[in-house]
């Protein structure tokens, strides 16, 4: 048994860190102190000093270990590592820090290649990052691919080495493609070297390095490489030219941090400043921060964004003063092999870097809880269908359906899925109706409901026999309600199916009004009264737009293959493909037809007529 009180007399007067468990032994916190036993007797003394936070966690504490270290920065070092271990309920962590992207130069390899990844590991790799999203990576490698035209194929070296030809980013001067053999490994190890450097921002080295290889192979008469660095080196004076000067005497590495909060939360902005230029920038969200200080977001935010960091500047410019100055700038100091300094400016042009990545900060988090308040109205007005509707259950998964076909050909029908309020493309499927030809709209809502409930029944026989998982399935769960894009025919064809089916979903139309924009919902019982300015409302319109962009999206595809393949007939243009389109109704029946039936199209020819009877046989 785990006596409080009797442990907290044997703690140590040294530095240190301590780990609280539950009675389950879940690490729910861990710390780190300069002074062990004052700083851990704190937690279990005057607690009506502490926050409510503070005390919700005293009161979970089963036992408590600590480990004991020779000095404060070390104990820092290990607080870290073990807050990204165990992910403690209590700490505050960056939000989802796991999740960020870095770039990777596979350095380890014989052969390296480049390419995004969301795991840090001592491999010899080089990484770079963390970046806030895949964008911002794949806007970088992008750049990269245009000066230094590295492969982006699954091709592997050297064993793909001789084998095939050289595809069409060679042709196009976008690959130096080493498939060919054309380069040693040294070069090819070098030019990634050069990547490397690119993305350190060191381009002050990396184009005095490119200028004198690139006299070198002009003195040995190799203008063609020549003039491969003479294009990487403009390339890179552009990217500089566009880049914001931020102090061109001294031309140091420098982030800058500031941090913008509201009652819980607080996002953190930093500035990336090589060389003495802004090249980049990055914001995080910290959730749970209603009980710290300022103070104490930024030194949380620089103990984890540091220890995640493929970089470790020379300066680190802070909004607020850090608790643990001391400690953290040796760390980093330590880690990075070279003096780190945090400096925490009051005036001057430090000062208006900081004022810039606040004002950043402050709107990414404004832009989050406009995204927020807008994810809640339509998960209200998810959940006030259930009244509007007048249905016995809580709405949460809506299918829309909406036919679409010209002139009676190419029948297809489209259904999109909202969960909450929200669309879930996943779940979006698209269907060719096959059962007959002509415009027949309630009986293609009859066919396609139909086959998506049958797909559905088969699928739930599948997982009864272990065939596959819910998760597998692509037409389960079923629906709460099911909206159509029509009036009272439309809802009467799909509830038809739904009785057949022995399928209990409510029915209802989605209607338009005379200016084709969406005047509000039809039950079979009539119309049902929305306020044109509620999320209900603005929520059914959506649904209506997305699901008709869908169905005509289809149908404009399917079409454009027909049109394609009948352009490729010598004779048919776009007055005699019309023709028969309107004729046949499908390529399917062009194919089959007769040289007579052919002959009865508008505007047909003899010569025209046989070319394509001689196209369709040629093609089967």
């Amino acid at each position: 048994m785990f006596d409080i009180e009797e442990e907290l007399k044997n703690l140590p007067d040294q530095p240190g860190v301590y780990i609280m468990h539950d009675e389950s032994d879940t690490v729910i916190y861990v710390g780190k102190a300069k002074i062990l036993k004052n700083r851990v007797r704190q937690y279990f003394q005057n607690s009506a000093n502490h926050t409510p936070k503070v005390k919700a966690m005293v009161s979970n504490i089963s036992y408590f270990e600590y480990i004991v270290t020779d000095s404060e920065t070390e104990a820092l070092v290990l607080e870290c590592n073990l807050i990204k271990k165990y992910r403690p309920k209590y700490n505050i962590l960056l939000k989802d820090d796991k999740q960020y992207p870095y770039i990777k130069i596979s350095m380890n390899e014989e052969w390296p290649r480049i390419f995004m990844t969301r795991t840090l590991k001592k491999d010899g790799g080089k990484y770079f990052g963390p970046y806030m999203g895949t964008n911002t990576i794949k806007n970088t490698i992008e750049i990269i691919q245009k000066i230094f035209n590295p492969p982006s194929c699954n091709k592997v070296f050297p064993r793909d080495i001789g084998k095939g030809r050289p595809c069409l980013n060679y042709h196009i001067k976008k690959c130096f493609a080493p498939c060919t053999g054309n380069i040693s490994n040294e070069d090819y190890r070098k030019i990634f070297n050069d990547i490397a450097e690119f993305l350190e921002g060191d381009h002050k080295k990396l184009l005095k390095d490119f200028e004198e290889r690139m006299k070198e192979a002009s003195k040995n008469l190799e203008f063609e490489k020549a003039a491969s660095l003479r294009d990487r080196i403009r390339a890179i004076k552009s990217i500089d030219e566009k880049q914001k000067i931020i102090n061109s005497d001294k031309q140091t590495d420098m982030d800058i941090i500031a941090a913008a909060r509201d009652e819980d939360k607080t996002f953190a902005e930093v500035f990336f400043i090589r060389s003495g230029k802004l090249c980049g920038r990055e914001n995080y969200r910290i959730n749970e921060t209603e009980e710290l200080t300022d103070s104490e977001i930024i030194t949380i935010f620089v103990k984890q964004f540091y220890q995640n960091s493929s970089f470790i500047p020379e300066e680190i410019v802070t909004q607020y003063e850090i608790n643990d100055g001391d400690a953290i700038t040796q760390w980093l100091t330590e880690t990075k092999g070279k003096k780190v300094t945090i400096t925490y400016p009051r005036r001057g042009e430090k000062v208006k870097l900081v004022e810039m990545a606040f004002k950043n900060a402050r709107i990414a988090l404004n832009n989050y809880n406009i995204n927020k308040m807008r994810m809640e109205d339509k998960k209200a007005a998810a959940y006030n269908a259930k009244e509007i509707l007048g249905l016995d259950k809580e709405v949460k998964t809506i299918e829309c359906y909406d036919i679409s076909n010209i002139s009676g050909s190419s029948n297809v029908a489209s259904m999109v899925v909202f969960e909450n309020g929200k669309p879930v493309r996943s779940r979006y499927r698209k269907f060719k109706i096959k059962s007959f030809e002509g415009a027949d709209d309630y009986r293609a809502m009859q066919e396609v409901i139909y086959r998506r409930l049958n797909e559905a029944r088969e699928e739930t026989e599948k997982i009864e026999k272990g065939e596959i998982t819910l998760k597998e399935a692509k037409f389960l769960p079923l629906p709460d309600v099911i909206f159509v894009d029509g009036g009272k025919g439309h809802i009467a064809a799909a509830q038809e199916m739904l009785e057949m089916t022995d399928t209990q979903i409510p029915v209802f139309g989605m209607v338009k009004d005379d200016r084709h924009r969406t005047r509000g919902l039809l039950s079979p019982d009539g119309e049902i009264g929305l306020n044109p300015t509620s999320a209900f409302f603005h929520m059914i319109t959506r649904m209506q737009d997305e699901v008709h962009r869908t169905a005509i999206t289809y149908h404009r595809n399917l079409r454009g293959k027909i049109t394609s393949e009948l352009d490729s007939i010598r004779g048919v243009g776009e007055k005699r493909r019309n023709e028969l389109i309107t004729h046949f109704k499908t390529v399917e029946y062009i194919k089959k037809a007769s040289f007579e039936e052919l002959m009865n199209v508008k505007g047909m020819d003899k010569k025209t007529a046989e070319n394509i009877i001689k196209y369709f046989k040629k093609e089967d």
